[in-house]
């Protein structure tokens, strides 16, 4: 078993902190996601995180102007630039300090300042940028060296700038404040009126000769002036500097019915401006004049980011309090995405039995939950699906049970109590409780075997000494045993006294999961590690670190001794609630003003581990969230009786000549998943479960599947236990496709319909009209008539 497992994607979670972005065309949100950043496509309802992260949570991100690159920032202020295309690092930097926002010019040359401001925003040639502070104050910068603006600082707050906005091809802004004030500033101004500094030429060196007519001629300069003895730029007259003056001062919370503004977007060609309360409220108003033009309650949370995007008709919403990620069409007035992670630790996980679903429930295709269960009134403490995968089993502590498991056929559920240490077994069908035939472990040091209607060929058992040791359920024996206290590698806690190799002795693995072809174990508990064991070899056959963020607890074997002093850790003094980090926790029943509110840093474990029945893939619910790994072949070199003759051009002579056989053990020898792929789209099968997934050749793979199982049913039902990955790996790849082309169907069905009920109509309004002409005609006709009658009785009376 290749052991090439590599980050896929973060579930459980879709927004942390920081500011949100939309990408250039508009169709995408960018979120901060702890110290990763995930992007979930609005059109398309999938979502990705990158396979890059910092050291800490990211607090702001940058996205340049043509969508390519993004800088992003920590809580310590180390910064990286990535890459979006190729998903990768390119720049490391740190600016020692903490960043609040981070923003590039319109044509990407410039990105703004740190140290205490709190928004940024540039005009749209990229001449000027606006910085609001901490300190009430609102500061615009001359981003080149302008000779009538350099920098100008405008008051009128009495409270935090949350907010600051140029008007669209103008000096004229927009500022906010945290108290709910808005101050419009008019700029005496334009932007084609700024004057650039003439740059000073520096003197160049006398030629022989020359030197008293140099002299001469630095002395007779009237017009310029002399600066340190050199001869300067001629003086600009009429250069008057740039002033503004408040044009006017609104107030969002008149009546008192808001909490503090907390976050603001403008969007300059149609002049809206977005803000966001602590209450969950959102307003939109229409600038420069403040009328209201929609308000709504979106949430009961803080309202933590707020973006627009390049249309202005879809509003993106961040709250950090539940970790909700929102985007609203308030033109429509509709939810386009709505996201919501875990707000506490997961305790468990489970996979659907094709590896598509996970429950709090994840489509792990599209990385989005779609479904989520709210029954429970306490902490859910085990889930599981049945083997059809339409029914979840899930157990409580509202229940008082702590584990649960459901048998192969699905018939039976058991779940073990927590207070009288028994173990109750259910029929799914009838409701009925049955007797206890189950296997159980337990703190009293022992493994009981109940009598079993499965047979189990091996059980894993972890224990608190770091030992997972291997049993015969048959023999009752021992067949072996790995210690894994020292592949645990735990950190020290910033309150331990002692060192984190003291403190491994008291670490164990709380979790363990076997491969769908069983011939290895997942490990994972009290660490940043997760492990993989060979259970016929009983070592360690590779590790995977499952977070590098130092905003969690016991990421580190050593102290940072720069937070030690004399009286001990820093990390013992509580500075109380605010805007610190780490988690919120208050008292019970005190929804606001609780002054006795701590934050603490979350300790990074493995709660849970699951393999898919695919195989392709495993699961870990962590501190950091749901993660998900998978194999990733086209990564892997791995060729096997390898010489000089065994080269892509090689086999692709032998297709050309249409020599199959000696072309498809060249490619099996060569072991590469694109050239395997073109032989036998060309003439042979092979690969059929990962094929299809991606193939569009959908009839052929289709074709193939159908014979295949037609054939050779018989023989793949006695294997069945051998291929089953592979089995339930094709049958998610056509449910797969199932569903796209259902609702591809769907859509056309719709809108044939549509256009056979406008045809008809169309027709229907044509037979009208004609019928209409035709009685236009047969008037016209009559009326000729009567009138050549008439005349005909003229002449007779005449």
């Amino acid at each position: 078993m290749k052991f090439a497992y590599r980050f896929s994607n973060l579930l459980g979670a879709v927004y942390r902190q920081g500011n949100l972005s939309f990408s250039k065309d508009g169709n995408a949100v960018i979120s901060p996601v702890g110290n990763r950043i995930s992007v979930f496509d609005l059109k398309n309802n999938t979502s990705e995180t990158l396979p890059i992260s910092t050291t800490k949570n990211i607090t702001c991100v940058g996205l340049s102007p043509d969508g390519n690159v993004a800088v992003v920032v920590d809580e310590d202020g180390a910064a990286v630039l990535v890459s979006l295309i190729t998903r990768a690092v390119l720049h490391h930097f740190h600016f020692h300090k903490p960043v609040s926002s981070i923003r590039f010019s319109p044509d990407g040359s410039y990105y703004g300042p740190y140290d205490e401001t709190t928004c940024i925003d540039w005009t749209d040639d990229s001449k000027c940028f606006v910085v609001g502070s901490k300190d009430m104050s609102t500061w615009v910068f001359g981003a080149e060296r302008w000779a009538n603006l350099i920098y100008y600082s405008l008051g009128g707050h009495k409270d935090v700038v949350v907010g600051c906005f140029f008007e669209k091809d103008s000096l004229d802004l927009y500022t906010v404040s945290q108290d709910g004030t808005l101050c419009v500033w008019e700029s005496d101004t334009e932007l084609d009126g700024l004057v650039l500094k003439k740059s000073q030429d520096k003197p160049k060196p006398p030629r022989p000769g020359e030197e008293e007519d140099s002299e001469e001629e630095r002395k007779e300069g009237e017009e310029g002036e002399v600066i340190r003895g050199k001869a300067g730029a001629p003086k600009e007259k009429n250069t008057n500097n740039v002033r503004y003056k408040q044009r006017s001062k609104h107030f969002f919370n008149k009546e008192g019915d808001f909490n503090n503004l907390t976050a603001a977007a403008y969007h300059k060609p149609t002049h809206i401006l977005v803000t966001g309360f602590a209450s969950g409220i959102f307003h939109l108003h229409e600038l420069p004049e403040f009328n209201l033009v929609h308000s709504l309650r979106i949430s009961d949370q803080r309202i933590s980011s707020v973006a627009m995007n390049s249309s202005g008709d879809w509003i993106s919403f961040g709250c950090s309090g539940m970790g909700q990620l929102l985007v609203w069409e308030w033109q429509s007035e509709s939810y386009v995405f709505k996201q919501q992670g875990h707000f506490n630790n997961m305790a468990s996980l489970a996979y659907s039995p094709d590896g598509q679903y996970i429950v709090k429930v994840w489509n792990t295709n599209s990385g989005l939950c779609f479904v989520t269960f709210t029954e429970h009134t306490s902490s859910v403490t085990k889930v599981t699906f049945t083997s059809s995968g339409f029914v979840i089993v899930s157990a409580s502590l509202d229940g008082t049970f702590s584990s649960l498991a459901v048998d192969v056929s699905g018939e039976l559920v058991s779940a073990g109590a927590q207070d009288s240490f028994e173990i109750f077994l259910w029929s799914m069908q009838t409701g009925r409780l049955l007797e206890s035939i189950l296997a159980s472990a337990s703190w009293d040091r022992t493994i009981r075997l109940w009598d079993m209607l499965d047979s189990w060929q091996e059980l894993a058992v972890a224990t608190l000494n770091g030992e997972i040791s291997f049993w015969n359920p048959q023999a009752a024996t021992q067949t072996g045993s790995v210690a894994g206290r020292h592949d645990l590698e735990t950190g020290r806690k910033e309150t331990d006294k002692i060192t984190a190799k003291q403190s491994a002795k008291g670490k164990s693995f709380t979790s363990l999961c076997y491969s769908a072809d069983g011939e290895s174990v997942l490990a994972g508990g009290q660490s940043k590690f997760v492990c993989i064991y060979n259970v016929k070899e009983q070592m360690l056959m590779k590790k995977f670190e499952i977070s590098c963020n130092l905003s969690f607890d016991a990421m580190e074997e050593f102290l940072d001794r720069r937070k030690m002093t004399e009286f001990g850790s820093l990390a013992l003094v509580d500075e109380g609630a605010g805007d610190g980090d780490g988690v919120n926790i208050s008292l019970p029943g005190v929804r606001r003003g609780d002054m006795s509110s701590r934050h603490f840093k979350p300790e990074i474990r493995v709660s849970s581990l699951r393999f898919s029945p695919t195989g392709r893939s495993w699961a870990a619910t962590t501190t950091e969230g749901l993660l998900v790994y998978s194999l990733d072949g086209s990564l892997v070199f791995d060729p096997y009786d390898l010489d000089l003759d065994v080269t892509p051009a090689s086999i692709r002579k032998q297709l050309r000549l249409q020599e199959w056989a000696p072309a498809i053990v060249l490619a099996f020898r060569l072991n590469e998943k694109a050239l395997k792929q073109e032989v036998l789209e060309t003439k042979l099968l092979g690969f059929l479960a990962a094929s299809l997934e991606k193939s569009g050749h959908l009839q052929f793979y289709m074709t193939w599947v159908q014979s295949l199982l037609m054939l050779h049913g018989q023989k793949l039902k006695n294997r069945s236990g051998a291929i089953l990955p592979t089995l339930q790996a094709l049958q998610k790849s056509i449910q797969r496709h199932f569903d796209n082309l259902s609702k591809l169907c769907d859509f056309n069905m719709f809108n044939i319909r549509y256009a056979a009920a406008l045809s008809k109509q169309r027709g229907l309004k044509r037979a009208a009209e004609e019928d209409e002409g035709r009685e236009e005609e047969e008037d016209e006709e009559l009326s000729e008539e009567m009138s050549v009658a008439s005349l005909e009785d003229a002449d007779l009376m005449l």
